[in-house]
Order: C-alpha cells, then sequence, then structure tokens
C-alpha cells in the first residue's frame, strides 16, 4: 500500500509550558503534568516523518473546565486540528445544562465529549450497573443525537453493560470507545470474555472504536505485531468504517523512542494487517476520524 499523505490521528494530548496564559485548574502542580510541556510542535517533531497528520486534541484533566489551549489552536488552524473536550454530567455545584455546554463548545470545533463512569470513574458514583442513570447523561445523549456530537467514553469492558442500554435507547448517539475499552493482551493470550463484551456494541451502528496506542496494549514493544490478532477481531466486528487509528501522543503511557515507534505504530496497520485492503486501512488510518471530526 502506498503511504497515505495524511493521516488523522483520533487521540493526541497536548498542554502548554505557559502557565501565566494558559494556567492550571486550581489544585493541580506542575509536578502533577506527566511532562513540562506537549504541544502539537514536539507531535510533528516525530511524526513529520510519515507526513502531514490531522489531530484530534484531547482536553487534559490539568486545565479542569477550561480548554482555552485547543480552542485556541484549533482556531488558529481548524484544517489540522479539532477536539474532545470535558463535560461534566453530575455535579454537586451550579454549572450549566451539558447540553448547552456542548453546542457552545462545537462551536469552537470540540465535536467529542469524554466521560469516564462506571469502575472507571475517579470517584464512582450509585449504582454501578445502572451508572448512567442520571438526567445529565440523557441530556448530553439527547445533544450527541441532535448535533452529531460524540460522547467519548474511558471505561472498561465491565461498564459496557450500561453503556449497551443507553446506546439501544439513544440509537443516533454518536460513541467511541476510547483505547479498545482497555483490553489488553498479555504473552500473547487474548481476553475472550473481555473482547466478546466488546465487540457486542458493534450491533449499535454509531458506535465507533478507537485502535491504539499500540504501546499500552500488549507487550509495549514495537513493532507491536503481537496486537495484529487483537486488531482484526475489532475490526472484524466493528467494521473499517467505525475504526480509528489513535497514538495517544503524550498520553501517560509513552513511546519507548517515538521517532522510531510512531512510525511502526502507523505501520502496523499499514504495512503488517494482510487481512486489511487498502481501502480498509486508507479508512481507519485516515477516513474514519476524518468524516466524523473534519468532514462535518
Amino acid at each position: 500500500m502506498k503511504e497515505p499523505s495524511r493521516i488523522t490521528d483520533a487521540h493526541v494530548h497536548v498542554w502548554s509550558a505557559d502557565t501565566d496564559r494558559y494556567p492550571l485548574a486550581p489544585g493541580f502542580e506542575k509536578s502533577d503534568l506527566w511532562l513540562p510541556s506537549f504541544t502539537p510542535k514536539t507531535y510533528f517533531q516525530y511524526s513529520q516523518s510519515v507526513g502531514n497528520m490531522r489531530l484530534n486534541l484531547v482536553q487534559m484533566t490539568w486545565y479542569g473546565l477550561d480548554h482555552s489551549y485547543i480552542l485556541d489552536l484549533i482556531a488558529d488552524d481548524p484544517e489540522t486540528f479539532v477536539g474532545t473536550g470535558i463535560v461534566p454530567a453530575i455535579a454537586d455545584v451550579s454549572l450549566p445544562n451539558p447540553e448547552k455546554t456542548m453546542i457552545a463548545l462545537a462551536q469552537g470545533g470540540i465535536y467529542a465529549f469524554r466521560i469516564r463512569g462506571g469502575q472507571t470513574a475517579r470517584q464512582p458514583i450509585g449504582d454501578l450497573t445502572r451508572w448512567l442513570d442520571y438526567p445529565g447523561y440523557e441530556k448530553m445523549f439527547h445533544a450527541g443525537a441532535q448535533h452529531n456530537l460524540a460522547l467519548s467514553f474511558l471505561i472498561g469492558t465491565d461498564d459496557l453493560p450500561e453503556l449497551d442500554r443507553m446506546c439501544t435507547r439513544f440509537p443516533e448517539t454518536p460513541v467511541i470507545l476510547d483505547h479498545v475499552c482497555g483490553i489488553r493482551i498479555q504473552n500473547g493470550v487474548l481476553p475472550e470474555s473481555e473482547l466478546e463484551l466488546l465487540c457486542r456494541m458493534a450491533k449499535h451502528s454509531r458506535v465507533m472504536v478507537k485502535l491504539g496506542p499500540f504501546q499500552a496494549l500488549g507487550d509495549g514493544k514495537a513493532p507491536y505485531l503481537d496486537l495484529l490478532p487483537l486488531i482484526r477481531r475489532v475490526v472484524d466486528a466493528f467494521s473499517p468504517e467505525r475504526c480509528m487509528w489513535e497514538s495517544d501522543s503524550g498520553g501517560p503511557i509513552m513511546m519507548k523512542d517515538p521517532a522510531n515507534d510512531y512510525p511502526l505504530s502507523i505501520a502496523l496497520i499499514r504495512d503488517q494487517a494482510d487481512f486489511l485492503s487498502s481501502s480498509d486501512k486508507k479508512q481507519i488510518l485516515i477516513k474514519t476520524a476524518e468524516d466524523f471530526f473534519f468532514n462535518r
């Protein structure tokens, strides 16, 4: 397959060292940051060997609900950047209705909204078998369906039955499952029960899956060939049209050698996944994320 001239990275974390212009949320300190900074410039230093990139920028926790940094990057170059934001559905303080915040942020190029819930939540709330059973989440699902805005879930497979219930109620809401829903290959063995739970979600036509980060899903060693069976099963279940590649650059599990490992992450799909056609590879590396985030 000829190397694509432009690839869409569905998941990149960025933050600035300029804490005067982009202050950390109260309670966070510079010592909390994974690195002093991780900017698009840092990313492009090692991605340029692959080609032109489009990035979905995921809001950093230590900025709280202030999306100024990614909004400024998007405003400066909307052909290259879009965003995934954070909007709380449940709060014990007065905040705007979550659906209104989603719509307002979408005007600035933020088209997905990250949700941690169930057993994956930092502070689990209520009945974990019905963790989405709150008015705020219902409003977010309604807004997602009406405005083509995705709810991007950072959850494990144990939390999928409740998401399955909501996707059945709101079949038009775009849903993205981050990081292959936390599934990991250990010693080359696929976790069949977890994989079955994930693949059941393919019955919902608007559920998409991010494939990555490859440095975190298996033994962590490029060229990541141990992940090919996992990729095949997920793509077979969801189809290439609902799978998107992500690097999770800037994320907590770093590539050991980005200059070497980053192109090998792309090559795993482009060159090593011989069960995919050329059009399938283009779909996963470019079009799925591009169609949702950029071709609106």
